[in-house]
């Protein structure tokens, strides 16, 4: 019986690795069958970070990017005066 088995694998210059476990029987003799996975445009705009800017949440907080951890955890302010 012939089971086929996708793997994607990167070549270093003498061998393929594997990006993921293989979990293929040791001794026993393999067919592999080669396609190129250039990354292109396409891949890049499946990134879910790709429209990172599309999530965002208008808060109307001034200081949100200095002071999240404030915000957050409700630690100290970083300002000088440490008033709020």
């Amino acid at each position: 019986m012939t089971k086929t088995k996708t793997l994607h694998a990167v070549f270093d210059g003498k061998v393929l690795r594997p990006e993921e476990s293989a979990d293929l029987e040791l001794g026993t003799r393999y067919v592999l069958s080669i396609e190129s996975k250039q990354k292109n445009n396409d891949d890049i705009e499946k990134d879910p970070a790709f429209d990172l800017s599309s999530l965002a949440v208008k808060t109307n907080i001034s200081d949100l990017a200095t002071e999240h951890d404030h915000y957050l955890y409700g630690i100290p302010r970083r300002g000088s005066d440490g008033a709020q």
